[in-house]
């Protein structure tokens, strides 16, 4: 799934449309439903921004298209006229260039959603003491992992950062929060947003344990384990020898 990194810089390239008047398409017929060629076309783009795992896109006449990518979407920016494969959601089309949105499962005209989420990890600065607190109000025996994924309490945070941020932090995605210092929950949430700020200015992600499961750790030599975690059974990666935290159940 895209993280909020990768929405950030999604966003960077949208901003060629800013100030632009777009023609707008709905090429696939799930798209087309929302009749969002009708309200948008010919409006003015006014603004791209990301939040946590969304896009938002504002048009004149006070109308926010929001975009989630979920495990498939992806946006791209290309010239005009350039060849697509395919049916893409949505084509919003400038004078010179177009933001061709593929796959993508969420797309309404709404921002409500938005209003829920918990502080973006990208923001500059990022609100790490209101963070905390979020996470600190949780119940204390739910897994710190578990929780890092809640868009509600830090957004923007994926699987990918959260496996590396408690790398680093050396702390147990199985680590219950009560069991957390206040101190080390400031700690993990800077590593996300330090190592989501690096991968959004480089292009590069920095990954040392995320998908190698039964790797030597690159810091204890242990072999690096996974296993699915919380309602969705997103795979958490840890090493059980250099990580604080109890073993995940039935282990």
């Amino acid at each position: 799934m895209p993280e909020g990194d990768s929405l950030h810089r999604a966003a960077r390239r949208l901003q060629l449309l800013v100030g632009e008047r777009v023609a707008v398409e709905t090429p696939h017929p799930r798209a087309a439903v929302e009749r969002l060629a009708e309200r948008l076309d010919g409006r003015r783009v006014l603004g791209v921004e990301a939040v946590g795992k969304n896009l938002l896109l504002s048009f004149e006449g006070r109308l926010v298209l929001r975009s989630h990518l979920r495990m498939t979407g992806r946006w791209q920016v290309q010239p005009v006229g350039a060849p697509r494969r395919g049916r893409p959601w949505l084509v919003l089309q400038a004078p010179m260039h177009e933001a061709v949105l593929w796959n993508g499962p969420v797309l309404e005209l709404t921002a409500r959603a938005t209003r829920r989420l918990g502080p973006d990890i990208l923001a500059e600065p990022p609100k790490l003491a209101r963070m905390v607190e979020n996470l600190r109000r949780e119940h204390p025996s739910r897994a710190l992992g578990d929780a890092l994924l809640d868009q509600r309490l830090v957004s923007g945070i994926g699987n990918l950062w959260k496996a590396e941020a408690l790398w680093r932090a050396r702390l147990s995605p199985w680590l219950r929060l009560g069991d957390a210092s206040g101190e080390e929950l400031e700690q993990i949430l800077a590593e996300a947003a330090s190592l989501m700020r690096r991968s959004l200015e480089s292009g590069r992600e920095e990954r040392t344990i995320y998908r190698r499961a039964g790797r030597p750790c690159p810091r204890c030599s242990a072999p690096i384990r996974s296993r699915g975690q919380g309602d969705d059974n997103r795979t958490a990666y840890w090493c059980p020898g250099c990580q604080r935290g109890e073993e995940p159940p039935g282990a």
